[in-house]
This record gives structure tokens, sequence and C-alpha cells, in this order.
């Protein structure tokens, strides 16, 4: 299709009047999503984000405490291979050698083993505790009422809540009491009967009949324990 577009017409030489434009025909307003469609999707994306959230938090606590665990496993692994240096300074200081640069320097090293956390246990009356000592030596006394440590043989050696070094110690416990039985009196377990002395197999007397030793009357004799033979005597 060709349209005419001059603004003078040939035929009349008259200026054309200009066209008005057309209108534009009316389009329908953008649809727009429903008030329930919305809030469905912020909520969708709101927990999405706190579950990003909360999966970072996880990840930051774990890098912390995995840090922390390889941070004292570091500083134990150092501290067990000083604990026989402290033994000599506590030898040494027993026997009066600790003076002079020496003692300057031992109580350096331990302000600085106490700063990194360790710390020494073990006192003589404590009460023992297998999970914190080490028994190297029992005994009884009557001036305890329980399980007691007597002496401290070598201390022990605590980094935070972690053992490093179990004290080694001598404990001393009550005595056990004979059991009372119920009338107050002391039992005892029922032994067999002694012996008949020059009787090498251990038999026991015959008992005899009610009216006069050595009736006529046939009689068991039981021998020792662990023997099953049964004799029987006859009155000769």
């Amino acid at each position: 299709m060709i349209r005419d577009k001059r603004r003078i017409d040939p035929v009349t030489g008259e200026v054309r009047e200009p066209r008005e434009a057309a209108a534009p025909s009316p389009t329908a307003p953008p649809e727009t999503p429903a008030a329930s469609e919305v809030e469905e999707a912020l909520a969708e994306r709101t927990a999405d984000l706190q579950r990003l959230q909360a999966e970072y938090v996880n990840y930051k606590r774990r890098v912390d405490r995995d840090r922390e665990a390889t941070r004292q496993t570091a500083t134990a692994s150092v501290l067990t291979a000083l604990l026989p240096v402290l033994d000599d300074i506590d030898r040494a200081r027993e026997h009066d050698e600790l003076t002079g640069g020496f003692k300057a320097v031992a109580e350096s090293l331990q302000r600085t083993v106490g700063a990194l956390g360790l710390e020494s246990f073990g006192d003589v009356g404590d009460e023992f505790d297998p999970r914190i000592h080490e028994a190297l030596m029992h005994g009884y006394s009557d001036e305890v009422s329980g399980p007691t440590c007597s002496a401290v043989l070598q201390v022990g050696y605590r980094l935070g809540d972690r053992i490093v070094r179990p004290a080694r110690v001598a404990v001393v416990e009550p005595e056990a009491a004979p059991p009372v039985a119920e009338n107050g009196s002391a039992s005892f377990a029922a032994s067999e009967p002694a012996p008949v002395p020059g009787a090498p197999d251990g038999t026991q007397p015959a008992a005899h009949g009610p009216d006069k030793p050595g009736g006529g009357e046939a009689h068991e004799v039981r021998t020792a324990p662990g023997d099953e033979r049964i004799d029987r005597t006859e009155a000769g």
C-alpha cells in the first residue's frame, strides 16, 4: 500500500492539512499478582535467608571450636614435654637446691606454663579419685574414713578440663570390720570339724549309741572333704 505524504496537493496546488495521528489503541493494564502470592513468595525468601544465616552461624561455631581444640592440643603437647623439667625443679626445691640464677629461671618457667593454663594438683589428704589419681601403693589405716592419698609420689597436671598427667599417689583406706550377726556378735563362717589327732586321712570319730560308748551298733564314719568313701564300723 502506497501513501501520498506530499504536503501540497499536485492537482489543486493547495497545502494539505496534516492528518491527526491515530489515537493509540487502549491497552490492558499489566496484571498484578495477588497479595497472597506476594506474601507467600516473601515468606519463602525470608525462610531461605534465615536458613543461610543459621548455617553460617553453625559453620562459624564449628570452625572456632576446631581452632580452639587444635590450639589446646598443641599447647598440651608442648607442656607435656616440659613436665620432666618441672619435676626436676620440684625436687630441687625440696632439697633446698633452688638458689641463685637457677631459682629465677625456674620461677620464670613456672609462671610461663601457668599463664598457658597448666595447673598442678595432688596433695596429701585428698580423697582418692581414680579419674585424676594413679595409685602406686596401697595400705590400711584407722585414721581415715575412705580411700585417701597418704603420700604424693608425683604431682599431676591439668590443662583446663584435660588431664595432662594423673597424680601418682599412695592410698590408704580403713580396715574392713568383720561382719556382725543380728544378735550383735561377730559371725564366722562355719568350719569343718577338726580332724582327729593321729588320723592321717582326716576321718572323724564315729558317733556311738546313746546307751554306752562303743555300743554294738553300726555307725557311719565320713572321711575328709573331697573323699567320698563311707566306712561302716562294727563294735568288736
